[in-house]
């Protein structure tokens, strides 16, 4: 019985400690036979092993076997605390500490890439590096020549030429307005074909007939065409001495691309590729309304609003995954098209019409021009008074009255007459 006695001793000194701790109320121990010793033996065995109730003040965990924490209320009744991130949350210290750090780590993202647009000075947000954006311009361009394999006009193709000529003054009237020193690759014409399937250009294709046919549609309000707000965001900009992000033009390689297809369009993807359509130059075919349109589309490309654009549909999915829990998906849809995405994109067509003004000016082309520019671009692309209200773009009499009104047409009417008169303007974006 040595053995016994001998973990007998073991066992009633370790029951003891923990025992001291538990809540329940323990039988006091008393015994004077062998029965009794090995009730009480058992009674410390099963007490020992069985599952442990801490106080909640208590800091360790028995045999690595998770404890709970409880309360006891009036009536004496242990309430056990949840388990999980529900119960974590349930403490205001880690609430406090959660928004402590999510708060900063907004702001570090936020202040760590949010730019200043050349000319406006308005400040967005762009989540998307300037590496990723020219790679995704690249793939689309390439997409774009697979799509249109067959179509492309030759690079000696008299269209090609004088679209080339005039993207090119453009362009250096880019470099002049934003002080660039150092000379961006010579202009070049796009060769046909490219490293993409024809399916996948094809899909591209389509993708942007949707776009030019329709658009996305909303009820807006007349005072999303004021431009006001050009006005004060450069003031502001010019009291603050904001810098103009331009790091996202250097070293581009531009390219142009000549389509031969009816579609009335022209755009500038990021990484600058210019592709312009036949269509579009079926209607316009003086070398200044060419030169618009081309500084406009241009003018997106300079304020990365394909980038902005990206970083505003991720908060918008992010947004609409938290409302669908409360709100039904259709109401969600028509709230984000209405209240957030398209005022958004009249102001960037508004901006692109500014700095693409600006542009054509410094290259030697009429700015007076551009207001019957987009007056007839409306009229081609079935301009009506529901248009105001019903598509991402002002109408082009509207978009042709603000830009006559507005004040960047006396500032580019003054660098128009200095690049007439062989003195050149620099600087006029910063």
């Amino acid at each position: 019985m040595a053995w016994y006695r001998r973990s007998k001793l073991v066992f009633d000194a370790t029951s003891r400690y923990f025992t001291s701790k538990i809540t329940a109320p323990k039988t006091p121990i008393s015994s004077t036979n062998h029965d009794n010793k090995l009730s009480k033996f058992t009674s410390s065995t099963i007490s020992l092993f069985s599952p442990v109730t801490v106080d909640r003040n208590l800091g360790f965990r028995f045999f690595g076997s998770r404890y709970r924490h409880y309360y006891v209320d009036s009536r004496q009744i242990r309430h056990f605390k949840p388990r999980g991130f529900k119960g974590w949350f349930d403490n205001p210290r880690n609430v406090f500490i959660a928004v402590l750090v999510g708060s900063g780590v907004g702001v570090t993202i936020y202040f760590g890439n949010v730019e200043t647009i050349p000319y406006t000075k308005r400040k967005h947000l762009v989540l998307l590096s300037k590496n990723l954006e020219r790679m995704l311009g690249e793939s689309q361009f390439q997409n774009m020549k697979a799509g249109f394999k067959g179509k492309i006009l030759p690079a000696m193709h008299p269209e090609s030429v004088r679209v080339k000529m005039i993207s090119k003054d453009i362009i250096e009237s880019l470099q002049r307005g934003l002080k660039k020193e150092e000379v961006w690759t010579d202009l070049n014409y796009a060769s046909e074909g490219g490293v993409a399937s024809e399916s996948r250009g094809k899909e591209t294709l389509m993708a942007m007939m949707e776009e030019t046919d329709g658009g996305e549609r909303w009820l807006a309000k007349d005072e999303v065409l004021d431009d006001t707000w050009v006005d004060q965001s450069r003031k502001k900009g010019k009291e603050k001495g904001e810098v103009s992000a331009t790091a996202h033009l250097e070293g581009l390689k531009w390219e142009v691309l000549v389509v031969n297809d009816h579609v009335v369009n022209a755009f500038c993807l990021p990484g600058g590729k210019i592709v312009v359509f036949t269509g579009l130059l079926e209607h316009f075919r003086t070398d200044e309304e060419i030169a618009t349109i081309i500084g406009h589309e241009v003018a997106h490309a300079v304020a990365r609003h394909s980038a902005e654009q990206i970083t505003k549909n991720l908060w918008f999915t992010i947004g609409q995954l938290f409302l669908y829990q409360f709100v039904m998906p259709d109401l969600v849809n028509v709230m984000s098209n209405l209240l957030l995405k398209l005022p958004f994109s009249r102001r960037m067509e508004i901006e692109a019409d500014y700095i693409g003004l600006l542009l054509m000016a410094s290259a030697g082309y009429d700015p007076r021009v551009a207001p019957k520019v987009f007056e007839k671009l409306g009229q081609v692309s079935g301009d009506s008074a529901l248009r105001d209200y019903l598509s991402t773009h002002p109408s082009g009499k509207r978009r042709s009255k603000l830009l006559s009104e507005a004040s960047v047409m006396q500032e580019a009417l003054g660098i128009y007459r200095e690049a007439m008169a062989g003195r050149e303007v620099d600087g006029f974006f910063l």
